[in-house]
């Protein structure tokens, strides 16, 4: 009597090798992938901030042109001044009074914790500027962010920089 041939059959499967490979490539796309989210999160939030400083603009720019074009009385003082302008209410990305306020008409707005480094804490101040006879007012932006995307986002519509 003949005994029966066993035959083997091939695992189906990946190698270690090709796992590797595959472990390889996945870091390989999150060390790009991570600091392009970042930098991404990081202009949201700052253009988050710069959106919630326009009803500030709004009150700056109503407050001058009241004035005559004189800026000096434009602050964040007393409702019952004339020209007052509104406290600043927080944001999760700005502080509010007295981190964020109107002196003169410049906007001085300060950073929460939170939006990323070279951002956290630092300040941005908008400038307003008109030529003589012109209603038209434009801002000037410096910051102390040094955080490159904040600081393009910061500066990318400012007149002064």
């Amino acid at each position: 009597m003949q005994a029966p041939k066993i035959s083997k059959k091939a695992e189906g499967g990946f190698t270690l090798i090709e796992l590797m490979i595959v472990v390889a490539i996945i870091g390989i796309l999150a060390a790009v992938a991570i600091p392009a989210y970042s930098n991404y999160v990081i202009k949201a939030k700052t253009g988050a901030a710069l959106s919630s400083v326009a009803s500030l603009q709004t009150a700056v720019a109503n407050c001058i042109q009241e004035a005559g074009g004189d800026k000096t009385n434009c602050n964040t003082t007393s409702s019952g001044t004339p020209t007052a302008i509104p406290s600043f209410t927080p944001t999760k990305e700005l502080l509010g009074n007295p981190d964020t306020t109107v002196a003169a008409g410049v906007i001085t707005a300060k950073f929460a914790t939170g939006i990323g480094s070279g951002v956290d804490g630092l300040t941005f101040t908008m400038t307003p500027s008109s030529a003589d006879g012109q209603t038209t007012i434009t801002w000037n932006v410096a910051t102390t962010v040094t955080n490159d995307t904040a600081k393009q986002t910061l500066l990318k519509n400012s007149v002064g920089s």
